[in-house]
């Protein structure tokens, strides 16, 4: 039997899943508790909406998705604030009012797939503070969308009706992971997607999505992400998938330094904070030759 969401608006959910415990040391807290794999923050505007947490939840770190609890019908009607802040917090997931909502019935929320991937990809990027320009935007929701059926950068340049050193130099210049890791991770994370949504084997999942084996997956996710296909599993939600591969991306030189040290995260209208990744390693030598992806 799981716990009710402990008499505090805001609280951490994480695995096994069965309890939440309630977030009472602020930012502070989620930066030491919320950067592990799998992690919800979880706020019940029925219990209230303070200004402290307001601002809690919007410097929450990345990787740790929100799922917003609403108050009742005749309380949301009266606080015609509380859908800005919602649009502002940029929560996963929204549950209607429940008296005693449990971790079960969270996580199942926590664990559920976005209905347009690419979209809520893109707008995740954007939320960690790293820019894409219009067109750039629309290519990167273009190449999750077309990783479900799309293997080579040769066939995803085809569709885009771009030329595959077109292609790449847009990325490289705006100083991103070339077009093929976008590829690979979009598959690795349609695969986490299914993994966290069924019973079936690393095996079948990925004969699916089109590897040759689950050896081939496990080494794939293990290089883009640092993470194994159990672990991803065990982990419920997709956010802190694409942040261990932001991360990756950004020690390995994927991401230039601009992009990886102290840059802007949005936070609502005219409101930003800064935030820090490990430094990136971008050699010259390695970005001429990644830039055909």
């Amino acid at each position: 039997m799981s716990s009710p969401v402990a008499a505090t608006p805001l609280s951490l959910l994480s695995p096994p899943y069965r309890t939440l415990r309630p977030v009472t040391g602020g930012g502070r807290q989620l930066k030491l508790e919320g950067r592990r794999p799998g992690c919800a923050l979880v706020w019940d505007m029925a219990i209230g909406v303070r200004q402290q947490d307001v601002g809690v939840v919007r410097g929450r770190p990345g990787g740790l998705p929100l799922l917003v609890v609403l108050p009742p019908v005749e309380d949301l009607s009266r606080e015609t604030t509380l859908v800005q802040l919602l649009e502002e917090a940029r929560p996963q997931g929204i549950l209607p009012h429940h008296g005693t909502p449990s971790a079960e019935d969270l996580a199942s929320v926590l664990r559920q797939p976005p209905e347009d991937l690419g979209s809520e990809v893109a707008e995740y990027v954007r939320w960690r503070g790293i820019p894409l320009d219009r067109e750039t935007g629309r290519l990167v929701r273009k190449i999750v969308g077309l990783s479900a059926e799309l293997r080579s950068v040769s066939g995803l340049a085809r569709a885009l009706y771009l030329s595959r050193r077109a292609l790449g130099r847009r990325f490289l210049s705006r100083g991103l992971p070339v077009p093929s890791h976008w590829l690979h991770f979009s598959r690795l994370l349609r695969v986490a997607i299914r993994l966290q949504n069924s019973e079936d084997s690393v095996l079948s999942v990925g004969y699916e999505l089109g590897y040759p084996d689950g050896f081939s997956l496990s080494n794939q996710m293990a290089r883009l992400t640092g993470h194994r296909p159990s672990e991803v599993r065990m982990y419920l939600g997709w956010e802190w998938v694409l942040e261990a591969w932001l991360r990756q991306e950004a020690d390995t030189g994927g991401l230039a330094p601009e992009l990886t040290v102290e840059f802007l995260v949005p936070q609502g209208p005219d409101v930003k904070r800064r935030v820090s990744l490990p430094t990136a390693r971008r050699p010259d030598a390695v970005q001429s030759e990644k830039a055909i992806g």
